[in-house]
């Protein structure tokens, strides 16, 4: 049962409701486990989804990527989970459960400015400064390393240029503030980032990490001039120190400039890709010439293939996922238990950080021995996808791109196979950046420019079935996508009756070793 005190913990705040993050104050995507209070309060340990505790229950708002992790991972006694469908919108959702009379508490610490914004257009709201269940964290670092790239001073100098005296730009996103001052640091499992916030003046810029927050405090107190903030990115607490003083950018320009990557980060990430191509390609071998695996086996031999390749670090959690276990896009328990046997699917879904800190992210499907011939049909079929989409010239968006792969899956549907999952996300030194985004939602619909980097990867799911799932990072050159990856797709599973002379074609220029 529940071990909250639902009506206790409201009362206590004086709120009708209470939104619970898994987020930190950077508003970070993935947290420390005791930075993530959803996790501490559900038990369910995917990377994104935030839950509501009303007097009565706990909701757990989760995305296509968790719906049956979800379903096994909370006690359904005390907690229901609100499995949003593609195109549905979390706000819509969880106003149609407050209600407009009812007050919802919100962690000013955990929630971005404009997000409060919006939920007080269909709710009242009361800002809360402590959260009970994961008390003020500060990451201590163990070190803290530079890469090579142009000077901060350098990469805003365009902007600084259009600045006043009395102006400042306040800058907190820890994939933006790691990028303007080219620092990394893996003191925090799957992360290369530096929390700390920067504030950027007409001829200074300045970098306040978490050992100076009292400086950063006094800094903007200080301040007698206007402040431009990027609401989707601060958090409200800190919007409210500054309030008075704050100016909503139009467009965040350091946003941006991080999306479009050098030509030096270009060649280290192909770099990067030629390596982690050669653990996976190392880790097959390993499942192919050895019997009586676990998935813990798999993901442990992995780890240490990364770390051999010069890994500094692993991008996130790599999910090794055999059979039904593969039906679970975001699988994260590599159980002992789950042996490989002849015929079963393996979901390998990886990446790691090397020497300049910029995430590598891949997904490939391997069997042992013979497949079935319904296993083939749906790894054809999403290979077929992934082919058209890579080979795509009419687009200006990743809207339209993901669009391309939905209307190939509907017009190639397998029954009871579901594509329930955004095709791909931007890449840089966190391994889910935006923009790009390859998706239908209004990210989807920004344009891309040459050198933004993303992944492509569609995927088909049947629960208690199995799922797959093909990914390659790619960029943009010239209105061409190129992957950074060569790694080849499992021959088994490919059934060549199925694909046009086109599609053949494609996939032999596609693999070049």
């Amino acid at each position: 049962m529940n071990e909250f005190n639902n009506k206790k913990i409201l009362d206590n705040y004086g709120v009708d409701c209470l939104l619970i993050n898994s987020t930190n104050e950077f508003l970070a995507e993935y947290t420390l486990p005791e930075e993530n209070s959803r996790l501490q309060v559900t038990g369910f340990t995917g990377s994104t989804g935030d839950a509501l505790m009303t007097p009565e229950t706990i909701y757990l708002f989760v995305d296509g990527r968790y719906h049956i992790q979800a379903d096994l991972e909370v006690n359904h006694e005390c907690i229901k989970v609100v499995k949003l469908q593609q195109g549905q919108k979390f706000i819509d959702e969880l106003a149609a459960i407050v209600g407009q009379d009812k007050t919802v508490g919100i962690f000013s610490k955990k929630n971005s400015e404009a997000q409060v914004e919006l939920f007080a257009k269909y709710f009242p709201v009361k800002l809360l400064d402590e959260d009970i269940f994961t008390p003020d964290h500060f990451v201590k670092y163990l070190e803290i390393e530079t890469v090579p790239g142009l000077a901060p001073e350098e990469k805003v100098e365009g902007i600084q240029e259009f600045m006043s005296e009395n102006e400042a730009i306040l800058i907190t996103n820890a994939e933006e503030v790691s990028y303007l001052f080219n620092k990394r640091s893996y003191s925090i499992p799957y992360s290369s980032k530096i929390y700390g916030k920067v504030l950027i003046y007409k001829n200074d810029v300045k970098l306040f990490t978490t050992d100076a927050f009292e400086d950063f405090y006094d800094e903007i107190q200080n301040f007698d001039g206007k402040i431009f903030v990027d609401k989707k990115s601060l958090n409200a607490f800190d919007y409210n120190l500054i309030k008075d003083k704050a100016t909503e950018m139009k467009e965040n320009p350091i946003r941006l400039m991080k999306s479009v990557k050098s030509e030096a980060e270009i060649d280290h990430l192909t770099c990067a890709f030629e390596r982690t191509d050669n653990a996976l390609l190392a880790l097959r071998n390993y499942i192919e010439e050895n019997d009586n695996l676990s998935e813990f086996d798999i993901v442990q031999r992995l780890e240490e293939e990364f770390y051999k390749a010069g890994a500094k670090g692993l991008s996130f959690k790599s999910i090794v996922a055999k059979d039904k276990n593969s039906a679970l896009a975001h699988y994260s328990k590599s159980s002992k238990h789950e042996i490989i046997q002849d015929g079963s699917l393996i979901l390998v879904d990886c990446g790691a950080y090397f020497e300049e800190g910029l995430a590598t992210d891949i997904t490939r499907v391997f069997v042992k021995g013979t497949p079935t011939e319904l296993q083939r049909h749906v790894y054809t079929t999403v290979l077929r996808t992934f082919l058209t989409c890579y080979n795509c010239r009419d687009f200006e968006t990743g809207y339209d791109i993901d669009a391309m792969a939905r209307f190939f899956i509907q017009k190639n549907m397998v029954d009871g196979f579901v594509f329930n999952h955004g095709l791909g996300h931007g890449i840089g030194v966190s391994v889910h950046e935006n923009p790009p985004s390859l998706s239908p939602s209004e990210l989807g619909k920004a344009k891309l420019r040459n050198n933004m980097c993303f992944t492509i990867e569609p995927g088909l799911y049947c629960e208690n079935n199995f799922g797959i799932r093909l990914e390659n990072s790619c960029y943009l050159d010239d209105g061409v996508i190129i992957s950074f990856s060569n790694m080849p797709f499992e021959k088994k599973l490919i059934n060549y009756e199925i694909m046009s002379e086109q599609e053949k074609l494609w996939l032999e220029e596609f693999e070049v070793i």
